[in-house]
């Protein structure tokens, strides 16, 4: 079975994208986790550009890896200097990897007009430069520049800049689409070309997503011949990023048939996707090919029914292959599978025929409609599929709330209170709490009042809160009113939830959201209570 060899360029050409900004420390846990998923080569960075890459090649030393070989990156050397004298050259050499990758031109264009150096002299940049490096690395490869554009003005001299580094010893010539705007079958044509002249080169391939063909060009690289591919965790890069690793992997391996990775590993490639995300400060892409979030996700009826019986009739592979899995969302699309599957994960076993089943499929439809998002919320969906079922109670009733927002000359910001007076039982509770802002006023005053009855409530936290206005709706006056639905995500020392509220008011909808909230706490907490006590039984 054929290898192809993976070169991750996340740290460095990964963080070349605009909302990207990630430090050496970063850096070497990212190094850490590509390495536990198994990739061939990591590319550090450029130790000659800035700071944060020199202390990541210092720092990385200190590491063992098991599988990734570091790889530092760099250009040819200055044309009006030698490979010996030249700065860059020497940063190379003094982080002391053992892999080192420069690039150098192959478009005639970018020698005439950006070097403004001859032809000629360029192939002496590269035969320098790589003759320079070549006692210095393990393994030396070359990054041809814009290698398909040059090919496409220029077939010969881009030939002429392979066979040059080629001639210097490079263990891979890396051919590079660094505009992003070749088709695959021009990607095929070419690298065919190239292996016709250079039938004994190696050849790896470094695409841009410009023209939303990274993906498929670096496979038809694959076809073609290279046996190296570059790429970066999910996509990221310069402009519309680079070719994206974790749609790469899984393809060379399950569909192409051959390996890239140590047996076994595939299944780390979600959780180091979302790993990479987190680090660089970015939302994971939900909706990203085998890794995202909705990638196995499952909204229409038909489509759970079918899944239910057979994945593959809408799973193009087990999404547990590449360390994902099948999620069954709730909306106003549901039906009968939908909602059977939900219980399922919430230990109840409910037949089709059950009048509970229409019930909440009748709920959920309604509720939709007005704007909730079940799919987003999943204990408010756990809440009222218990309360459905019987299973749940109400810890305590809203009697009545006030928010008062009121701002002084000498405050900088607006002052807020809330007012809250709730029942337990046959008591009530009245009290008030200042905060920033009336959802975190209401928050504190609402669990102030509930903890002499539930002091566990101490344990709990309002970690984020998001608000967004739905599309208006026509009154009978003839105006218009938007529906506003809020998520609070909540936390304690446990677990984290998310609830969901809708409302023409923006305070209505966050009240119902910690509302529901506070009533997932209470009830997780008598369930596990339950659990505890069955098991002391047994």
């Amino acid at each position: 079975m054929s290898t192809i060899k993976i070169y991750d360029t996340t740290l460095r050409d990964g963080a070349q994208a605009e909302d990207i900004n990630i430090t050496a420390e970063d850096k070497v846990r990212i190094a850490r986790r590509l390495d536990e998923l198994g990739v061939h080569y990591i590319e550090g960075g450029w130790p000659g550009s800035n700071p944060t890459d020199k202390r990541f090649f210092k720092d990385i030393k200190n590491y063992d890896f098991k599988y990734a070989q570091i790889a530092a990156f760099g250009s040819t050397h200055n044309p009006k200097g030698t490979a010996e004298n030249d700065v860059n050259l020497k940063e190379l050499v003094k982080a002391e990897t053992p892999v080192i990758t420069i690039f150098g031109k192959s478009w005639d264009i970018h020698v005439t007009d950006a070097l403004r150096i001859t032809l000629d002299k360029n192939l002496d940049l590269i035969s320098n430069s790589l003759g320079y490096l070549r006692p210095h690395a393990k393994e030396l490869f070359f990054d041809a520049e814009h290698f398909f554009d040059g090919f496409k003005a220029n077939p010969e001299y881009a030939l002429a800049a392979l066979k040059r580094a080629h001639e210097s010893f490079a263990d891979v010539l890396v051919l590079c689409d660094t505009n992003g705007g070749n088709l695959p079958q021009d990607i095929h044509d070419i690298i065919t070309a190239v292996r016709t002249e250079l039938p004994n080169a190696k050849l790896g391939i470094h695409t841009h997503n410009d023209s939303e063909l990274a993906v498929a060009n670096s496979l038809r690289a694959v076809r073609a011949g290279a046996v190296q591919v570059q790429g970066t965790m999910n996509g990221y890069g310069e402009r519309c990023g680079n070719a994206n690793l974790c749609s790469i992997i899984p393809n060379i391996e399950i569909k192409m048939g051959m390996t890239c990775l140590p047996e076994g590993h595939l299944k780390l490639l979600a959780p180091t996707a979302k790993f990479v995300s987190e680090v660089c400060n970015l939302i994971p892409l939900s909706r990203q090919p085998y890794v995202g979030d909705s990638a196995f996700a499952h909204k229409a009826g038909i489509h759970v029914s079918a899944v239910q019986k057979n994945p593959l009739t809408y799973e193009h592979i087990r999404p547990k292959i590449v360390g994902n899995k099948q999620r069954i969302l709730l909306s106003d699309q549901a039906g009968q599978s939908n909602i059977l599957v939900k219980a399922r994960q919430y230990g109840f076993h409910l037949d089709k025929n059950d009048p509970f089943v229409q019930e909440l499929l009748s709920i959920i439809k309604e509720r939709e409609s007005m704007g909730y998002e079940f799919t987003a919320a999943e204990a408010s969906f756990e809440l009222l599929l218990n309360r459905v079922l019987g299973r749940a109670r109400r810890y305590f009733t809203m009697l009545k709330y006030r928010i008062i927002d009121w701002k002084q000359i000498d405050c900088d910001e607006p002052l807020t209170e809330a007012t809250v007076k709730i029942k337990v039982g046959g008591k009530e509770e009245h009290t008030a709490a200042s905060g920033r802002g009336p959802v975190n006023a209401l928050d504190i005053a609402l669990r102030k009042a509930l903890q002499g009855f539930y002091p566990k409530l101490s344990e709990m936290r309002l970690l984020d809160f998001k608000v967004r206005v739905l599309s208006a709706t026509q009154r009978e006056d003839g105006g218009t009113a938007s529906h506003v639905r809020v998520l609070c995500e909540s936390g304690d020392n446990k677990e984290r939830w998310v609830t969901v509220g809708v409302s023409h008011n923006v305070i209505e909808a966050s009240w119902q959201a910690l509302e529901d909230a506070i009533n997932y706490k209470l009830f997780k907490d008598d369930k596990d209570k339950l659990t505890q006590a069955l098991k002391d039984n047994n």
